[in-house]
């Protein structure tokens, strides 16, 4: 009973109290009625007694009335005929006059005003010139009066008010009115309404739910640690590239430890109005403490946690919702099993306060998986699939290297897709690999038709690559050659992937070789066409990055040694390489890159003049198929190096 009341009082101090409406809608009521009085009374220009009398000797006095104390006399129309060539259609002034148009040729009426004086020859003036005079009598009733005036106005601006403020308060996200835009809207899954999500769903990070496990175990467990003097962790933050599953991973401590959950996004904590987030941030901890032990989740936590050193883009809001966090980590307790998850990908903007001991005590990392973890990830992703007996998920495993766990779902529903577009009730294999091509190179576009010429061009190109991979030892075999269009622009490629096991260290004469292999296709158009097609920049472009980072990053260059040129911003998103260099030693750099990508080219024209029956033939062979598997391209190329055998019987003339 006393929750329920607690409740109760909670949702009623929320709401805004009924005086202040009514504060409102008496105030809006006012300037209604003073406004609408202003633009309905008729406008009245002020004269002297002198020259009311000039007019009503002057005939030009229609009707006079007597109301408080002043005349307000009425003058005779006049014609605008001599106003007609200038008047619009609207009028002289091209307004609108009381009401009506005010149409060139028509009349128009003036309304003057005086003081009263009692003049009792005023009244024979007006009967020898005709003029009409009253005095008006108020017939209406005072009561209805105020009703029209006053009450209806009052209650129809309150309602107006109160919808409008109900509006307004779902905009900005208060769940309590206009007053509640402060309080927290994390979605809160309950111990009955759990997330729906356990560590047995998530698969190839390991060494994260090894961490996170120990955490779900302390708030099941609080004795064993607290006894030989071990505190719970405040915070872990979780750190890794987009798609990694990074939220997923929350959601199972959440559901591993069978605790409240409290999950919502930085960018949630951020209004236009400037201490709303700080509001949301007490809210949010009150919340929790209340139900701890409990988990509260901040989803791009970069959004609240930006450092705070830029002076250049500083923002009160942000940062006032930023110390307030600061504050509500360093003062709850521990002891209570309140315990603060937050994600991001771009950790080296975060505030260096958010980041210390005793707010954030670890971090995460939560990697690309390895190739065992994307076989893992398929495997969790798959089960729910109809698949062939003859599945093999560590061969897709291969094809995926650098995959991420969102990657390989959209992978795996994409062969899902395909099997019943292709009238199948289960996935096969080649499903499979069709569907790691159309996340990589798009689907294949069956409107784009190569010339003959162009074609004949693709071919030699791809067939090139694939040459250069098969004539030098340190690259990845052939798995796939292909000259079909695909949507993102590919008119054709050649698939590489490792044999049994991804490799995660690169030595110098791999990285040559596979320059070589990037510069092979331009090299066999130049040998086979004399010419140079725009299809190679892509290989240029990802060769050209490759001998960058060997001469800036890798120590791998003969001119600079052992020394760190760039290095990587941003390293989770799109890992862009900033220079640490003068502009000197930049164009020493380019000289360097020049250097190796002429020496990797001309190697490559030497393979392939070298070996130019093979590129022939199976060039030739592809252009008919349009795409080969590796291993008919290993066969035809044994087939064209086999050296000839001479019988023995067979004598020299």
């Amino acid at each position: 009973m006393n929750n329920n009341n607690s409740n109760r009082n909670k949702k009623t101090s929320s709401r805004p109290p009924i005086f202040m409406f009514i504060i409102i809608s008496v105030i809006a009521t006012v300037l209604l009625n003073t406004v609408l009085g202003f633009l309905m009374s008729p406008s009245k220009e002020q004269i002297t007694y002198d020259e009311f009398l000039a007019m009503v000797e002057d005939n030009k006095v229609e009707e006079v009335s007597i109301e408080n104390s002043q005349f307000v006399i009425y003058a005779k129309p006049e014609k605008k005929e001599d106003k007609k060539e200038n008047a619009s259609i609207f009028g002289e002034t091209g307004m609108l006059g009381g009401g009506m148009f005010a149409m060139p040729g028509t009349e128009e009426q003036k309304i003057y005003y005086t003081g009263y004086l009692n003049d009792e020859r005023l009244f024979d003036k007006l009967d020898s010139k005709g003029v009409k005079y009253s005095t008006p009598v108020e017939v209406n009733n005072p009561v209805v009066n105020f009703i029209l005036t006053w009450i209806l106005p009052l209650a129809f601006m309150y309602i107006i008010i109160v919808i409008f403020t109900k509006l307004l308060s779902k905009k900005m996200g208060g769940g309590g009115g206009i007053m509640g835009i402060g309080q927290s809207n994390a979605k809160m899954y309950n111990i009955e309404n759990k997330t729906g999500v356990t560590f047995k769903d998530v698969a190839g990070q390991e060494e994260a739910k090894e961490s996170l496990n120990e955490i779900v175990d302390f708030l099941h467990n609080p004795g064993k640690y607290t006894a030989i003097g071990a505190k719970q962790p405040k915070g872990a933050l979780l750190v890794g590239p987009p798609g990694t599953g990074k939220t997923l991973l929350a959601k199972a401590v959440a559901g591993e430890a069978n605790v409240p959950f409290f999950s919502l996004s930085g960018s949630e904590f951020v209004e236009m109005f400037v201490g709303v987030g700080a509001s949301r941030v007490r809210d949010l901890f009150k919340q929790a403490n209340a139900k701890a032990p409990c988990i509260i989740f901040i989803d791009e936590v970069d959004a609240i946690g930006k450092s705070r050193d830029n002076q250049m883009s500083t923002n009160d809001e942000r940062e006032q919702t930023l110390n307030q966090l600061l504050s509500e980590m360093d003062g709850f307790d521990t002891s209570k099993g309140l315990v603060v998850l937050a994600a991001t990908n771009r950790p080296e903007i975060l505030d260096k306060a958010l980041l210390r001991p005793g707010r954030f005590d670890r971090r995460i990392i939560v990697e690309k998986p390895d190739l065992k973890g994307r076989e893992d990830i398929l495997k969790v992703h798959i089960k729910n699939v109809v698949i062939s007996p003859d599945i093999d998920l560590h061969a897709m495993a291969l094809a995926t290297s650098g995959a991420v766990g969102a990657d390989l779902a959209n992978m795996v529903n994409e062969a899902a897709l395909r099997a019943v577009r292709m009238g199948r009730k289960e996935v096969l294999q080649e499903d499979l690999m069709d569907s790691v091509e159309v996340i990589i190179a798009g689907k294949e576009k069956k409107d784009r038709i190569l010339s003959a010429e162009e074609k004949r061009i693709v071919a030699f190109h791809e067939v090139g690559h694939a040459l250069a991979t098969a004539l030098q030892k340190n690259t990845q075999p052939v798995q796939k050659i292909t000259i079909v269009p695909r949507t993102m622009g590919a008119l054709g490629y050649t698939m590489q992937m490792p044999d049994k096991e991804e490799k995660y260290l690169n030595n110098k004469n791999e990285l040559l070789d596979q320059i070589t292999v990037f510069l092979a296709g331009r090299a066999a158009e130049e040998i086979v066409f004399d010419t140079q097609t725009t299809g190679a920049s892509n290989d240029i472009e990802r060769a050209t990055e490759m001998a960058r980072q060997m001469v800036t990053m890798y120590g791998m260059s003969d001119t600079f040694g052992l020394v760190g040129l760039e290095s990587i911003e941003h390293r989770y998103l799109d890992g862009r390489a900033v220079s640490h260099c003068s502009e000197e030693t930049k164009t020493a750099i380019d000289n360097e890159i020049v250097k190796i990508m002429k020496e990797r080219y001309e190697i490559a024209k030497k393979l392939l003049t070298d070996n130019r029956d093979a590129l022939d033939k199976i060039s030739e062979f592809l252009i008919e198929k349009e795409t080969i598997t590796g291993d008919e391209f290993m066969e035809i190329f044994n087939k064209v190096n086999e050296p000839e055998i001479i019988p023995e019987d067979t004598e020299e003339s």
